[in-house]
């Protein structure tokens, strides 16, 4: 149970690092795709020194099937990134963080994992934490609003198809080694969709070396490592209910780094959220086996 419980928090400080991800793509100077390629490319140039002996003994079917869950993840980040451009950052949190609409059918399907009462009562709870939460920020969108909201929405989805892609396969292969070589997978289609789109750009200050490096730290290593390392200890449900609580870190990010004021309507929100998946937790937490 205290084993358990630790690996719940862990998931927790993964989505605390993630939820830093739409700061660094605000503040990054870059377009939006070249933001999100540097974040992969100087993922994999921190992670290579402690991988690279590992990944030589990865087989070559799980390799294929991390690769291709590179591709989810470009995707994911192309969209993502893009959203901002196009609807409130609040809007963006809002709708890239509806992941257990997508991983729970699925997860059902494909793995036989089937929801149970607490856990379906726990994601309602927690969704409503999010409405109270985002209510007033929230805005009905203008047509090109609307994209952006769709753009977020569709990432959340190519989101939750790459932790379902790596789940089943962390219980074989380590965490950083499945960071690496979804990176790998992800870079071609981010270098050619940035090519295509905004042409490569690079950057000139150490101020944006810093922000892509941070991004690349805090956001992919740390949240999305962390994140992946998670999945061989806690089920796949589990995991996609406490990704919802993103907005809450981001809401307590921007009280400390932008001066924005918590109501008390979003501190409701917050406690109902947090409520919500301590009732989904509730539910078998660890895979029938995990690497070690």
């Amino acid at each position: 149970m205290m084993k358990s419980n630790i690996n719940i928090l862990l998931a927790f400080l993964a989505v605390m690092s993630l939820a830093t991800g739409g700061i660094f793509v605000k503040l990054s100077s870059l377009s939006p795709i070249n933001t999100a390629l540097y974040r992969i490319l100087f993922s994999l140039i921190f992670l290579f020194p402690f991988v690279y002996k590992k990944i030589q003994a990865i087989d070559r079917k799980s390799w294929i099937i991390i690769l291709f869950s590179g591709v989810f993840l470009a995707i994911d980040l192309i969209l993502w990134n893009t959203s901002f451009q196009l609807t409130s950052v609040a809007n963006a949190n809002l709708f890239v963080n509806l992941v257990p609409f997508t991983t729970v059918p699925l997860s059902y399907f494909l793995f036989k994992e089937k929801p149970g009462k607490n856990f379906l009562i726990g994601l309602s709870i927690s969704v409503i934490g999010i409405v109270v939460l985002m209510w007033g920020k929230f805005s009905l969108s203008s047509s090109s609003g609307y994209k952006g909201d769709l753009l977020a929405f569709l990432a959340s989805v190519f989101y939750g198809l790459f932790l379902l892609s790596v789940y089943k396969v962390r219980l074989k292969v380590d965490a950083a080694s499945i960071m690496f070589i979804s990176g790998l997978g992800s870079i071609p289609i981010l270098f050619l969709t940035a090519g295509v789109s905004e042409g490569i750009m690079y950057p000139q200050t150490f101020r944006e070396v810093g922000i892509l490096l941070g991004l690349a730290l805090c956001s992919q290593i740390l949240g999305q490592g962390l994140l992946s390392y998670c999945l061989g200890k806690i089920s796949i449900l589990l995991s996609s209910v406490i990704i919802l609580s993103q907005p809450v870190f981001a809401a307590i990010y921007a009280y400390f780094l932008f001066s924005e004021t918590l109501t008390i309507k979003e501190i409701l929100g917050i406690i109902i959220i947090l409520a919500g998946v301590y009732r989904a937790k509730q539910i078998p937490t660890k895979p029938v086996a995990s690497y070690e």
